[in-house]
């Protein structure tokens, strides 16, 4: 290979990854270089720059060098009036003060120049200036309307009542030339003017549309939906199309596909389930070996490339699951009808049968189209009872199953042990599951019961995804991955400093971290009061989960090769999976067939996971809205809790139902206290008593703001927890107390979780708290969603 081939080759693999800064040995690894090769790499990067092409980081990796003028990122405000970007996820964010900012609001797209750079050996980070917005994140506001008249503004009809917490400082206008709402309806608005020097405050624009009056039942919810632009409206196009399509299996949909319909294939599900997108079987081999079948609806077949419905699918990326609702990304006729794998009827899907020996190692493995019929739709409460509870009853009811059953239960021990030999890390953090009554108010809040059945399908899932992954990265075409990339060294040394103070010692180098050093933590906190904290603080220490045309690996699974196979009906990644299955299939593996798809799986990758990053959002505010509700309803209550993280400010805590609240330092009347920082504890001056994750607590339910999903605590008898020697520096006493009134309250927000010091730029980042709402509680956002199937 030429050094100048090579040279290009590596500018062009840096070029489509310009926020990420590699190894050497990941670029030879990505361009698929021999291992003898690797000084040819090294050559070619030490020749890059020295012409200026590439850098070297802090860290020994290697980056694109970028003219000032395409610095891009993201920006995030400040009440305060100063911001940050980001604009490479191995890259410390900008600071960018008052007067730079441009009147950038958060989310928006800007290009930035660099006034000074970060200062090598210390947090001091880059301070940069705001050049050009080049995408406004708000083009569109959701809010409840009121009627505001003044001289000075004939044009204003009203205002919009603001409701996210990113515009908590922000007011909206509504001029004519739009929709006139009346007093209490909850419009959409377009925004036509952002704030500028005369109104630095101010949005501007149009009321567009009506969804509905703010007491109506469900209207909170749909509101959340409007303001994440979550499509929830199918175009009579789409449905159109969708109804033209048969509802049974017809003659010529069965050409080219292997008939397994006598095959027992299952569908095993929670009992609310009606789109059923996946079907299983498991018999033992003559040699002793288990034949895991996992059959996956077909989905991509209906929904034709480039067709309106494909069109409307990649628009949604994923259905969004909601307190009371779903919104799918596809429409029922296909959802519920016929691409799900109901019981008794012939459905079209896609296949992975794969042999596993007795040490959990796929020996064999065949991916193909095929017919089938499902023989039984069975539940998760349903498997439990036969497997679990042996429920005499049930297994008589399903008698010619049991034996199966047993069979997979056999089969899912042995992939558990396979996974955590190789170091898998295996969450179990509660998930919580919110009761609703007819009108949509909350009533209760259920921890999910994931018994045997519910692993068991994880594990199938799992198999079948890195055989799908690992057969077509084998065949060099260009696939769509799902990757888990190592965490970032300094993110574990926190992390692992953090568990030193609890007196979890962990043996290794952060910066070459294995899967195993984490699954040895959680090993070794297993059953202890820490260890849903240290789960929790695991989890935001790494990196998210996300899609790539790279083969990267996921981390958190342990594995070498994974991709997103079996929900074909509700993620789009899954349909592109298939889609190209079948054109591989069909077009072999020349030049011209790994063309087909190879320029566009970059960006298809982007954007299914920042539609993936907006349904997560979009639940989470929903679910953190209900939750309130629900503790509206509560309010003067004690609850045992336990101290969820710790901040200058005060200290969120957590109910055993996933509650979380916040104990801000003004309300911790009893001392004066400081924040460690190096041991994540708020600390009394006189009293020295000492408040700091993992710790229970009792507390009492002050106030609830719905709106703001906001929930406030007070410390119940403050003298009875523990005492401490530390001592914290006068410098470090918390903005709270009787001393000052305490903070503002704007500290919920991803700019309340860092702080920075306006004098000298230090962005100060407690390692844990860092973009608070990037990991959150459940995983979803990280990998731990991807044990789900």
């Amino acid at each position: 290979m030429a050094d100048h081939n090579l040279q290009e080759q590596i500018l062009t693999f840096l070029d489509r990854h310009q926020d990420r800064t590699f190894t050497a040995a990941e670029i030879g690894t990505a361009l698929k270089q021999p291992e003898k090769e690797f000084t040819l790499s090294v050559q070619a990067l030490a020749s890059l720059e020295r012409a200026g092409r590439v850098r070297v980081t802090d860290d020994g990796k290697w980056a694109l060098v970028k003219p000032e003028a395409q610095l891009v990122g993201t920006f995030h405000g400040n009440d305060k009036g100063f911001g940050f970007v980001s604009y490479g996820e191995e890259l410390p964010d900008a600071y960018i003060n008052p007067d730079h900012t441009k009147h950038a609001m958060t989310g928006d797209t800007v290009e930035i120049k660099i006034l000074r750079p970060a200062d090598k050996g210390s947090d001091r980070g880059p301070e940069g200036e705001v050049t050009k917005i080049t995408e406004h994140h708000y083009t569109q506001i959701v809010g409840e309307f009121r009627s505001k008249r003044d001289p000075k503004l004939p044009s204003v009809i009203g205002e919009v009542l603001l409701k996210d917490k990113k515009l908590g400082s922000f007011s909206f206008d509504v001029t004519d030339g739009g929709i006139h709402p009346v007093d209490g309806e909850v419009v959409t608005a377009d925004v036509t003017a952002y704030p500028s020097d005369l109104n630095p405050q101010l949005l501007t624009g149009v009321a567009t549309k009506v969804i509905g009056n703010a007491d109506e039942p469900g209207i909170d919810i749909l509101q959340i939906v409007y303001a994440h632009d979550v499509p929830s409206e199918f175009p009579q196009e789409v449905l159109d199309e969708a109804n033209a399509i048969p509802d049974t299996v017809q003659e010529a949909d069965k050409i080219g596909r292997v008939d397994i319909t006598d095959q027992p294939l299952v569908t095993i599900d929670s009992i609310e389930s009606k789109d059923l997108d996946d079907a299983v079987v498991v018999w033992k081999l003559d040699n002793g070996n288990y034949h895991l079948g996992v059959s996956i609806a077909d989905v991509s077949y209906y929904v034709k490339e480039g067709s309106v419905l494909d069109q409307e699918a990649y628009k949604r990326g994923t259905s969004v699951y909601l307190t009371d609702r779903v919104i799918p990304m596809l429409p029922k006729r296909l959802s519920n009808g016929i691409c799900s794998l109901n019981e008794g009827v012939e459905r079209l899907s896609m296949t992975c049968d794969m042999e596993i020996d007795s040490t959990g190692k796929i020996v064999n493995h065949k991916i193909y189209p095929s017919l089938m019929r499902s023989h039984a739709r069975m539940t998760y409460k349903a498997v439990n009872k036969i497997l679990e509870a042996h429920d005499a009853k049930t297994m008589a009811r399903y008698d010619e199953l049991v034996g199966m059953f047993e069979d997979m239960a056999e089969l899912h021990k042995v992939l558990v042990k396979k996974r955590h030999q190789r170091g898998a890390i295996d969450f179990d953090a509660p998930e919580a599951k919110i009761i609703v009554d007819e009108n949509g108010h909350p009533t209760d809040i259920e921890l999910r019961d994931r018994g045997l059945a519910e692993r068991m399908i994880e594990s199938f899932m799992l198999a079948a995804n890195e055989t799908v992954a690992e057969h077509y990265d084998r065949l060099h075409v260009p696939f769509l991955y799902r990757v888990h990339e190592t965490p970032d060294g300094d993110r574990v040394k926190s992390f692992f400093d953090l568990l030193n103070v609890f007196g979890i010692n962990v043996k290794g180098d952060p910066n070459n971290l294995k899967p195993k050093m984490l699954q040895s933590v959680l090993k070794e906190v297993a059953g202890t009061p820490e260890e849903q904290m240290v789960q929790t603080m695991m989890l935001r220490s790494m990196k998210q989960a996300k899609y790539s045309d790279e083969p990267l690996g996921h981390f958190g699974l342990g594995a070498e090769y994974y991709t997103h196979f079996t929900s074909p009906i509700r993620r789009y990644p899954d349909d592109m999976v298939h889609r190209m299955i079948r054109w591989y299939a069909a077009s072999g593996t020349t030049d011209e067939a790994k063309a087909r798809y190879a320029d566009e799986l970059p960006q298809i990758a982007k954007d299914t996971s920042e539609r993936e990053r907006r349904s997560i959002d979009t639940e989470r505010a929903t679910d953190d809205m209900k939750k309130a509700e629900y503790m509206a309803d509560h309010v003067g209550e004690d609850f045992d809790a336990v101290v969820s993280s710790v901040l200058k400010f005060g200290m969120f805590v957590e109910l055993p139902n996933t509650v979380e609240g916040l104990v801000h330092i003004s309300n911790m009347k009893d001392d004066f206290y400081g924040f460690d920082e190096s041991h994540l504890a708020l600390i009394g001056e006189r009293h020295h008593h000492i408040f700091q994750i993992g710790q229970p607590i009792k507390v009492h339910l002050e106030k609830v703001d719905k709106d703001a999903a906001a929930v406030d605590f007070t410390i119940v008898e403050p003298q009875t927890a523990p005492t401490t020697d530390i001592r914290v520096p006068h410098d470090n006493r918390g903005n709270g107390g009787r001393r000052n009134g305490g903070n503002n309250r704007g500290n919920r927000n991803f700019h309340n979780n860092s702080s920075r010091d306006e004098k000298n730029g230090v962005k100060k980042v407690n390692h844990y708290q860092s973009n608070r709402n990037r990991a959150g509680r459940s995983g979803k956002t990280n990998f731990h969603g991807d044990h789900k199937k």
